[in-house]
This record gives structure tokens, sequence and C-alpha cells, in this order.
């Protein structure tokens, strides 16, 4: 069974997210795609912890709302695990407990673009199957041969979730991107 996990803060979930996920079950073998939602992600601010059990509440009712049925999961996986939260050692638990699956690493180009500052990034990338997504100003074929990952030919969608949180910061409206 290939079981895609595509890791993230989600902080918010957005249609840029649910693109990527229709994409996957449209145009790949995944059996299922778990949405691993991170709640504190050593690369980035610890402030945004603070959410971690609101943003997969959200992240678990907007994938209901999407109707995707059961080959989509909301995974809270990371929060019963010890920190710091190293993409490797989640992927090496899941493998663990789950020996009978293939799993698939779901990032997208701009988290490739910085893998060398990932704990123990070419473990990763040499045990693990890694499927790369475009993002706005990343050369995701280049990045992809450059750390032997698969280039996926998904639409960009060019809306991150940092976009989002900081023109509703400003009064802006980004209902239309939100789920």
């Amino acid at each position: 069974m290939n079981t895609g996990l595509y890791f993230g803060s989600f902080n918010p979930l957005h249609i840029g997210h649910i693109t990527i996920c229709k994409y996957l079950l449209d145009n790949t073998d995944l059996d299922e795609l778990r949405l691993v939602v991170s709640p504190l992600n050593p690369l980035k601010d610890s402030e945004y912890a603070l959410n971690a059990k609101e943003r997969l509440n959200n992240v678990t009712e907007a994938i209901k709302k999407a109707g995707f049925g059961k080959r989509v999961v909301v995974s809270d996986f990371e929060f019963s695990l010890p920190t710091p939260l190293y993409t490797i050692n989640t992927l090496r638990k899941f493998k663990e407990l789950e020996p009978e699956r293939s799993f698939i690493l779901v990032i997208g180009a701009d988290n490739l673009a910085i893998i060398e500052k990932w704990h123990k990034w070419e473990e990763l990338l040499s045990e693990n199957t890694v499927w790369v997504y475009p993002r706005g100003g990343f050369d995701a074929q280049a990045l992809c041969q450059k750390y032997g990952c698969k280039a996926l030919s998904a639409p960009l969608i060019d809306i991150s979730s940092t976009q989002i949180r900081e023109a509703e910061k400003s009064g802006i409206d980004m209902s239309a991107y939100r789920l």
C-alpha cells in the first residue's frame, strides 16, 4: 500500500494544499494520503506551536468538508513524538510501526531548496522516496535532479499560509484562499 506523507503546519490549510491533495489522488498511485500536522517545526519560530491543537482541528474539519473520503487522513502522529520533531525520525517511526506500507514523502520545491538545513538530510533522501510539487520562485526540476527526487507536474497555486496570515493582519479578506 502506497501512502503519501504530506507534512505541514497548515497554518492555515488553503486552496493550494487542497489542490496538491487532489493532484496526488488523481495522478499518482497513492492508496492513501496523510496530512501530517506538525505541532512544532524545528525550522520555524516556536510561537506558532501555541495553536497546534487548533490547527489540527481546523485541518480535520477542512478535509471533511473537502470530501476526500477515507483516502485523505489527517494525522496527529507527531503530537506524540519527542521533540525536536525531525522529519527523518517521524518517517522512521512510521516505517517501524507500519512495515507493510510504502511511504512517500511529499514536499514543496521551497522545502527541497533548503533540504540541507534539515536534520540528517542526506539520510532522509537516501532512505525515502520524495515527491516534490512546484512552488513559485523555485525550479523544482533542477532541484529534483540535484537531490534525486521526483518532480510532480502538479498545478502551481501561488499562495502560502504566510501570505494569507500577513494579508489578514493588514485587514485584507483572504477567505477565498482558506477552507
